[in-house]
């Protein structure tokens, strides 16, 4: 039975949040957008760029942001068009003839989204080229993300930009660019993306509609917009905050509370999010965290409440930051592994949990009440 099309969930779009072809200004990227300009203004326009950068930073939005300002013909520094354009209302719905969108299909007989672009996406791309350039102009494609190619796809991309058609664009999306072929690399043009400070995190943020506790999801997410979007959407600073409640009753555990904890990780997952990958998400944070904090000496920004003065007790020097930094590596994977043969998820996370309760840092007791 073939799948409704509006059911299909979108590969390149953060659960609970609008598509990046949807955000109108790229925030925190301004040196990136400076090169980008002055290569389309000095007629040195690369047929292929290479967006890189940690995930969430705005590597597509910026992506979706240059082919807009170019199709629209604007003449802004900041990628910037005139409100109802043509060209970026045909972008937005998805129905500009000139863009082409490459990401992973859905697969109807399994049910789900490919774990991987596949060779016959890149053979509709070539399609896309071939029929378009009689109507002439440029045309434009998106790949997000090219590290998500298979080899099939990736050596028939390699063909087309060892001879690129005429007037063609490729915006290749990389959050990890070391798994594409060198060859593929070599012939791009690459734009690296910085994460955001906390300022620009909070006006990206707003511009997307989240402004309660933009600091805390600022702390959390590192600099990832995209990653504070998908805890804003599945309650993540809640679920952290239990993680930190949790933790700062040590060395004493409360089991109940823990257990309660694990069970948050039970549930299937669906095109909102899956419980398993962000309770242990959150779990990986908050051992980094621990372990940064203990490198700088002082406790970093809070993304809970209490978390300052549970980093400055558990995570108090070096000794400590490298206690947990080694857990978090032990644990983390060894619960996605778990995972990966079908254990239970919750008790993947109590294992954690229980674990985590006897690492010797754990075990400073907290300070006496007055």
């Amino acid at each position: 039975m073939k799948t409704d099309p509006g059911d299909i969930p979108e590969p390149d779009r953060v659960p609970g949040a609008p598509h990046p072809r949807l955000t109108r200004r790229v925030i925190g990227q301004d040196s990136a957008i400076r090169d980008f300009v002055a290569a389309a203004r000095g007629q040195r326009m690369h047929h292929a760029w290479l967006l890189t950068g940690p995930r969430g930073v705005g590597k597509a939005t910026l992506a979706w942001s240059l082919a807009r300002w170019l199709l629209a013909g604007a003449d802004s520094d900041d990628l910037s068009v005139p409100e109802g354009d043509p060209a970026a209302r045909r972008i937005a719905a998805l129905s500009e003839p000139r863009v082409q969108l490459v990401r992973r299909p859905w697969d109807d007989k399994a049910g789900r989204l490919s774990a991987q672009i596949t060779v016959d996406e890149i053979r509709r791309l070539l399609s896309f080229f071939h029929l378009s350039s009689a109507e002439g102009g440029r045309r434009i494609a998106i790949i997000d993300a090219a590290d998500e190619m298979n080899t099939a796809a990736a050596n028939a991309l390699l063909k087309v930009l060892e001879e690129p058609p005429a007037d063609a664009l490729i915006l290749m999306i990389a959050h990890q660019p070391a798994r594409l072929l060198p060859t593929i690399r070599s012939r791009c043009r690459t734009l690296r993306l910085a994460p955001l400070s906390p300022g620009q995190m909070t006006q990206a943020l707003a511009d997307q509609g989240v402004d309660a506790e933009a600091e805390a999801l600022a702390a959390l997410s590192d600099g990832s917009v995209g990653e504070a979007l998908r805890l804003a959407g599945q309650d993540g600073l809640a679920r952290y905050q239990q993680i930190v409640d949790l933790f700062a009753g040590l060395p004493r555990m409360d089991r109940l509370a823990a257990a309660r904890l694990a069970d948050t990780a039970a549930g299937r997952a669906t095109a909102e999010g899956d419980p398993f990958d962000l309770a242990v998400t959150l779990m990986d944070r908050f051992l980094t965290r621990m372990a940064r904090a203990g490198l700088m000496g002082a406790p970093l920004p809070q993304a809970a409440r209490g978390e300052g003065a549970l980093m400055a007790r558990l995570s108090p020097d070096d000794l400590a930051a490298r206690a947990w930094a080694g857990a978090q590596a032990r644990l983390s994977a060894r619960a996605r592994a778990g995972r990966a043969v079908n254990l239970d998820p919750a008790a993947l996370v109590m294992d954690m949990l229980t674990e985590l309760a006897h690492l010797p840092p754990a075990q400073s007791a907290p300070p006496a009440r007055a």
